[in-house]
C-alpha cells in the first residue's frame, strides 16, 4: 500500500493506458484472465447504456432527476467487483455501477428516481445500502458499521471490509472529515473510496483542496491512494487491496479514483455553464470503456462478434429498463408513512391519521393504503 505524505507530488496508480496498453503495477500486481477482462468490458458498456436510458427516461419525465455516471463507469466497476461476498458498501445517489455489481436491478434505481419508492432493495440481501443524498454523512454510517463489525471480530482473512463512496465535494464535508477521524482512531477496516470528478456540481476541486484530495489522509494517521479512475484494472487491484488491508486489521485506507464527470452533476445540472469545451474533449479521449476494447482488440483476446453481442445485449437491456420504469406502480398517499421507522412511532401514527382524514374529506379520493 502507497503511504504518502502532502508534499510528495501525485502518483496516479494506472495498469491500463487511454491506448489500451497493459502496464501494470509493482505494488499492485493484477492475476486477471482474459475472460475476466471481457466480463468487465461488459459491465461497463451494459451500465452505461442503463444510464444513457435513464437520462432520456427522465427528460421524457418519467423520472424526477437522475444523476449520470457517464465517465465513472471504470471507477465504479472496478471497485465493486472488488467487493466480497460479506462486505458492505455504502452509496452516495451516483453508484449505478457499483449496485450493478451487487445484484441490484436498474429498475430498482430508477424507482427511487421516480419518486415511488424510498429505495427498494434490501441492503443486507445485496451487501449495500441505499443510496444517500445527504452529502458526506454516508461515511460516518460506513465507519460506524465497520466499528461494528470490528467489535463483533467479523475481520479477518474471510471477514468483512466495509467501503464507503462520496465524491470530491464531499470531502469538504465536516461529517467525511469526522469519519476520517473515526475510522483511524478505532482503526475500523473500511475503506473510503473518493470519485474525483473534479467538480462539485459547478465548484472545481482546485477551489476546495490545496493539496490532492488522497493526501489528506496522512493528516488523519491512514494511508492514501490516488488511482486512474478511468482505468477499470487499476480500480480493481487498488480497491481490493485496501479492502484486503482492512479485513486483516490494518484500518483504513482512502482511495481517490482520479476521474471525470463527463455529463452533467445531474439532469438539472448545465455544465456547459461553468466548465470548458476542451476539458471535456481532453477527457474523452481517456474513456474507460474505449481504452479496454483497445487492449482487448489489439491483443486478440476479443473478436467483432463479441464487441457485436455485448452491444446487441445493452440495447436489450435499456429497451427493458424503459418498460420496467414505465410498468412502476404509483404509490398510495398513504405509502409516505411507511418505512420510515423500523418500529411503531406515536408521531408518525398520529401524522398518517390526520392526513388520511384530510384525503378523507375530498369526494372520490380514498384514504386506503394504511400502513
Amino acid at each position: 500500500m502507497s503511504d504518502t505524505t502532502a508534499h510528495e507530488e501525485p502518483e496516479l496508480i494506472q495498469l491500463l493506458t487511454p491506448e489500451g496498453e497493459l502496464t501494470g503495477h509493482p505494488d499492485y500486481p493484477l492475476d486477471i484472465s482474459a475472460e475476466e477482462i471481457r466480463a468487465l468490458y461488459r459491465d461497463l458498456v451494459l451500465v452505461r447504456r442503463v444510464d444513457s436510458e435513464a437520462v432520456s427516461l427522465q427528460r421524457q419525465g418519467e423520472l424526477g432527476l437522475w444523476a449520470s455516471l457517464l465517465g465513472q463507469e471504470a471507477a465504479q466497476i472496478g471497485s465493486g467487483r472488488a467487493l466480497g461476498e460479506r462486505d458492505m458498501a455504502f452509496p452516495s445517489y451516483r453508484e449505478h455501477g457499483v449496485a450493478w455489481c451487487r445484484g441490484i436491478a436498474p429498475k430498482e434505481l430508477l424507482g427511487m428516481f421516480r419518486g415511488v419508492t424510498n429505495g427498494g432493495w434490501d441492503p443486507h440481501e445485496h451487501g449495500f445500502h441505499l443510496y444517500t443524498i445527504v452529502i458526506g454523512s454516508q461515511a460516518l454510517h460506513a465507519t460506524g458499521y465497520a466499528m461494528g463489525v470490528q467489535r463483533d471480530g467479523a475481520v479477518g482473512e474471510d471477514g468483512t471490509a466495509v467501503i464507503s463512496y462520496f465524491g470530491d465535494g464531499a470531502t469538504s464535508q465536516g461529517d467525511t472529515n469526522e469519519a476520517f477521524n473515526f475510522a483511524s482512531v478505532n482503526n475500523a477496516p473500511v475503506v473510503f473510496f473518493c470519485q474525483n470528478n473534479q467538480w462539485a456540481i459547478s465548484e472545481s476541486t482546485e477551489r476546495q483542496s490545496r493539496v490532492p484530495i488522497y493526501k489528506r489522509a496522512a493528516g488523519f494517521g491512514f494511508p492514501g491512494v490516488r488511482v486512474d479512475g478511468n482505468d477499470v484494472l487499476a480500480c480493481l487491484a487498488v480497491t481490493r487491496a485496501a479492502l484486503n488491508n482492512a479485513r486483516e486489521g490494518n484500518g483504513p485506507t482512502l482511495v481517490e479514483a482520479f476521474t471525470y464527470r463527463m455529463g452533467a452533476h445531474t439532469t438539472n445540472d448545465d455544465p456547459s455553464r461553468y466548465r470548458a469545451s476542451a476539458e471535456l474533449d481532453e477527457w474523452k479521449a481517456k474513456d474507460p470503456i474505449l481504452r479496454v476494447r483497445r487492449y482487448l482488440e489489439n491483443n486478440g483476446l476479443a473478436d467483432d462478434a463479441f464487441f457485436a453481442s455485448v452491444d446487441t445485449e445493452a440495447e436489450a437491456i435499456g429497451e427493458q429498463v424503459r418498460t420496467e420504469c414505465r410498468a412502476l406502480p404509483d404509490p398510495e398517499p398513504l405509502d409516505i408513512f411507511h418505512e420510515v421507522y423500523a418500529e411503531p412511532n406515536v408521531q408518525i401514527d398520529r401524522q398518517r391519521s390526520e392526513f388520511a382524514e384530510y384525503l378523507a374529506s375530498f369526494e372520490g379520493v380514498g384514504a386506503e393504503g394504511g400502513r
